[in-house]
């Protein structure tokens, strides 16, 4: 019996949780990020052209968005150099690899397992990073890290805050990543108006990377 209430209670305060979060999210209930002196911020780099898009908008960024955790995937062999040179005049970051969840021409079907492997090592390293923002822009290398940042903060162990930018390639319609995130995200931003049709909570800034 005692074991029964204990589970209905847990269950009732995730539900409860998952509800206030989602609100906040949505723009129901005020989502205003807590003040600190620096924002830990936990980039993730989807390689390639992602990877040169991700640097871009961070080269825009103040140092108040600092230490920098770059999140790279482990078959990524060319981001790790493209960040150290953009990174050449700061010392204040750090490189971390976990297996990439999903292989380019990989099925939906069997993306499933390799996202779970690659979630295993995403949730010690943001437990063990704690960051305030996870700031991403790409492939499903992004998922398992925003998954546990989201996780966190619903189990009120990190307030952590996830914004999305969507590649400029993507004109009519969201990547899957972006569909995602779209309900986990605290920021979705898309850089051509058209989108904003099919996914009013998104924001048009303009191109931006």
């Amino acid at each position: 019996m005692l074991l029964s209430l204990l589970t209905i209670a847990i269950i009732g305060f995730l539900l409860l949780r998952l509800l206030i979060v989602e609100l906040q999210i949505f723009g129901y209930i005020n989502n205003v990020f807590p003040k600190c002196a620096q924002l830990r911020t936990m980039i993730v780099a989807g390689s390639g052209g992602h990877t040169t898009e991700i640097l871009r908008l961070v080269n825009s960024l103040s140092q108040y968005y600092s230490p920098r955790l770059y999140v790279i995937a482990s078959s990524d062999a060319m981001s790790p150099e493209k960040i150290k040179i953009s990174e050449l005049n700061s010392n204040d970051f750090s490189i971390y690899s976990i297996p990439r969840s999903r292989e380019v021409l990989q099925s939906y079907l069997t993306s499933v397992l390799t996202t779970v492997r690659s979630a295993a090592y995403c949730f010690p390293l943001v437990a063990w990073q704690k960051p305030d923002l996870v700031l991403c822009n790409g492939p499903g290398t992004c998922i398992p890290v925003c998954f546990a940042a989201f996780l966190y903060r619903l189990l009120l162990l990190k307030d952590c805050r996830i914004v999305f930018v969507e590649s400029i390639c993507r004109v009519n319609s969201l990547s899957l990543s972006g569909r995602i995130l779209y309900y986990l995200a605290d920021h979705v931003i898309v850089q051509w108006p058209e989108l904003l049709d099919q996914f009013p909570r998104a924001r048009y800034l303009g191109r931006i990377v």
